[in-house]
């Protein structure tokens, strides 16, 4: 992967968006990432993940890789992990890094920043987003299947068919939650699905809790909604022909949400509000 410079702008931008009764304020963005498509919030070491797919989103070119930005954009570590595929959604548990890689998942030690396992999916096509269960049981969504996977000590299978462009999972207080097209589903451990919100005006990307049953759902085009449990949702962000909104991350402490931009190459950091 070639050396790139990145830039930042700290605190500097007072814009806000804002559509109903929650709104976003940039706070900075970090620039010239290389196609990042997931950031993910890690608690335990303070610090943000970010996939980088640095080429097409379905080629199997050795280009992708991880990079560590810190919680003010700064970057940590650009090259922490390399020749990665097109790398897409990640997710924690205990001290593994689990990675969607196009048809497998690739698992990074973060202690070490060593790839430790890769794993790949039976029939797979294009996995794009990996959430994982109290008990380190691992669900990937396969979007151009239209299928979830579950993967219990590195074995993976089918777990759930006919769930077109399935995209972003989160595991919480025992379900699964994931976005379905446009419409965001909750699935409980007999797979009895209820559609918690539907109308999204595109299909859904990111997903993210933000407490009392609420979250945040991406749309790739261009959309962030602020999505309630009684799966009421309001607009956020509309952003449509000038940036993506990919698979963001969140950190609750401070309401802050990192967006990355996909082909406009950075992160964005907002504040909730």
């Amino acid at each position: 992967m070639m050396k790139r410079l990145f830039s930042i702008g700290l605190g500097l931008s007072l814009s806000v968006m804002a559509f109903g009764q929650h709104q976003l304020t940039e706070l900075w963005e970090t620039k010239e990432l290389p196609t990042p498509e997931s950031v993910l919030y890690s608690a335990k070491n303070n610090l943000l993940y970010v996939s980088l797919i640095d080429g097409e989103g379905s080629t199997k070119d050795g280009k992708g890789g991880v990079a560590i930005l810190n919680l003010d954009g700064s970057v940590k570590d650009q090259h922490w992990v390399t020749e990665l595929n097109a790398p897409k959604g990640l997710a924690l548990y205990q001290d593994l890094l689990y990675v969607a890689d196009i048809t497998a998942v690739v698992v990074v030690d973060v202690v070490t920043g060593n790839v430790v396992n890769q794993i790949e999916f039976p029939d797979a096509v294009f996995l794009n987003d990996v959430a994982i269960d109290d008990n380190g049981v691992v669900y990937v969504s396969d979007t151009r299947k239209g299928r979830v996977y579950q993967m219990r000590n590195n074995k993976a299978s089918v777990y759930l068919e006919n769930t077109p462009s399935v995209n972003g999972l989160k595991f919480l207080n025992g379900h699964l939650y994931a976005l379905v097209g446009p419409e965001l589903w909750k699935i409980d451990s007999n797979k009895k699905i209820t559609t918690v919100a539907k109308g999204f005006e595109l299909g859904g990307d990111g997903l993210e809790p933000v407490g009392n049953g609420n979250f945040l759902v991406t749309c790739w085009g261009g959309l962030v909604y602020y999505v309630k449990g009684d799966g009421s949702f309001e607009k956020l962000l509309d952003v449509r022909g000038e940036m993506n909104t990919a698979d963001l991350g969140f950190h609750p402490q401070t309401n802050t949400v990192y967006i990355p931009t996909f082909n406009n190459n950075s992160v964005k950091a907002f504040k909730l509000n």
